[in-house]
């Protein structure tokens, strides 16, 4: 399927824009829904893509619909609620989940979707907006493979690393699974890094023997940055975010009767941040205050 594709987007955010521009770029044609959460979309307007008021119409302006919302109630409502993608949605038309879901929930949104003759899939980003406006996201996708070979060139547009990694759902759970430990990871981190600071521990000695030992990674380098300059931009997800992923996370190992007790505590350090919308690098400094200790938040070395 490498031909031109009439594609809407519903959720043009800090991913979201990243996706619509990639998808621009490969020649696709693109709506998506005017929406006052979107980022500035004059320059996607600019490059041909069409704003419509309502899931309905961008449905029927399309052939597939990619989301790209905040979690399962989002996905839920912009699929079903009155003027929403299923009452525009054509027979055959493909449906795409990219949020981050509960797996449960999102099988149960399939089985409405080709209940209504359309088809769907979900999946799921990794990643960061960096990466996005790159055209460099990874994603994990659960869908039939009848349904999801034909679909790869068009998740190509906008991802480097495409994961099968089975049938609807696949890609929600692999996400949650993935989520918990780049977020329980960033919880460690955060709290070894405030400890090293408590103990008058140089910031770049904590960051030369973490980083070369068996702390060195991706979530590593992403906080790195907010130790050396106390700049979070390296990991532009909210807290408010981290405890809705680890929530559904909570509710998927419940349903699977799987183990979770570090999950718990890392669940239980995020809710008790009182920010909501602090990044999770500053983690780094908010930890420090629910222990009571020192101001650790100046993320400069020697700190």
């Amino acid at each position: 399927m490498s031909q031109t594709m009439r594609v809407g987007l519903i959720g043009v955010g800090l991913m979201g824009h990243g996706i619509a521009r990639n998808i621009l770029k490969a020649g696709h044609r693109l709506c998506f829904l005017d929406h006052p959460g979107n980022q500035p979309v004059d320059d996607l307007q600019a490059a041909g893509a069409t704003p419509w008021a309502s899931g309905r119409e961008v449905a029927q302006a399309s052939d597939v619909v990619i989301l790209c919302v905040t979690g399962s109630p989002q996905v839920e409502a912009v699929l079903f609620e009155p003027g929403g993608v299923l009452e525009g949605l054509r027979e055959g038309g493909v449906v795409i989940d990219c949020s981050t879901a509960l797996p449960s929930a999102t099988r149960q949104v399939a089985e409405r979707v080709t209940g209504a003759g359309g088809r769907f899939m979900d999946a799921a980003m990794t990643r960061t907006p960096k990466e996005a406006e790159a055209g460099r996201l990874n994603l994990i996708v659960g869908a039939p493979e009848p349904l999801f070979a034909p679909y790869r060139p068009l998740l190509a547009s906008f991802a480097e690393t495409i994961t099968h990694a089975g049938e609807v759902g696949a890609g929600h759970t692999l996400k949650l699974l993935h989520n918990f430990v780049s977020l329980g990871f960033s919880a460690v981190l955060a709290e070894a890094a405030a400890a090293s600071r408590g103990a008058g521990i140089d910031d770049g000695a904590f960051l030369e023997v973490v980083g070369r030992g068996g702390g060195g990674g991706v979530i590593f380098e992403r906080l790195r940055p907010f130790i050396e300059s106390g700049d979070p931009s390296g990991f532009r997800f909210s807290v408010a975010n981290a405890s809705k992923d680890l929530g559904y996370y909570h509710a998927m190992t419940d349903e699977l009767g799987a183990a979770r007790g570090v999950a718990s505590a890392v669940e239980a350090l995020y809710a008790g941040i009182e920010d909501r919308q602090a990044h999770v690098p500053e983690l780094i400094r908010l930890v420090g205050s629910l222990a009571g200790g020192p101001d650790t938040g100046s993320g400069e070395s020697g700190q």
